[in-house]
């Protein structure tokens, strides 16, 4: 099992439902409310991944050597449903996000051990050692825009999502997710790749 989060999502590529493309950013509100409603600061803490315990981890962490298991099935809760809601919002399926798990999009995390398998002072200085990581997913977030749009008209004018389209949008979601598993989940000591495919 790798040592960093794994994100699988069924992508949908062919005759995809262009009423729910069309209207989508309209459709997903709902959900999207209720998600946001776990973030303390509001839509700001969307950076840090909705809502997810990052300080209490951080100080059980550094002072216990323990990731706490409630907020490890909390953490992991909230990035799937954090997951869920970018699938549909960027194209990647036509299921709408359920606030409960589902199979078409599941999101693990490798095993901590309670903690056992961390370093107890790296959490201190994570954050401040994934700006490269923010910086080259900056990039891929702007070239997934742009996919992004393509994608849209693709599904507008054709019913089928480009395979190169699901794959930049795909992967950016991958990354974002190992960025937020190492730098705010605490979940891995093992730094990212900056690779879209891993």
């Amino acid at each position: 099992m790798s040592n960093q989060i794994e994100t699988y999502i069924d992508v949908k590529l062919e005759n995809r439902d262009q009423i729910s493309v069309l209207f989508r950013y309209v459709l997903i509100v709902p959900v999207a409310i209720f998600a946001f409603a776990f973030a303390p600061g509001g839509a700001e803490s969307l950076s840090v991944g909705m809502g997810v315990i990052v300080l209490p981890v951080l100080l059980a962490i550094v002072f216990r050597g323990v990731y706490p298991s409630y907020a490890l099935r909390f953490n992991q809760a909230i990035l799937e449903l954090s997951t869920r809601l970018t699938a549909y919002a960027v194209l990647l399926n036509d299921n709408y996000p359920s606030i409960e798990a589902n199979s078409s999009v599941r999101v693990i995390f490798p095993d901590v051990e309670g903690g056992k398998k961390l370093n107890r002072l790296l959490p201190l200085v994570k954050w401040i050692l994934a700006i490269p990581l923010y910086i080259v997913g900056a990039v891929y977030t702007i070239y997934a825009i742009i996919m992004l749009i393509i994608g849209w008209f693709a599904i507008i004018f054709t019913k089928d999502l480009p395979q190169v389209v699901a794959e930049v949008l795909f992967g950016t979601t991958r990354y974002w997710n190992r960025v937020l598993g190492y730098a705010f989940l605490l979940v891995t000591d093992e730094y990212p790749s900056f690779s879209l495919k891993d």
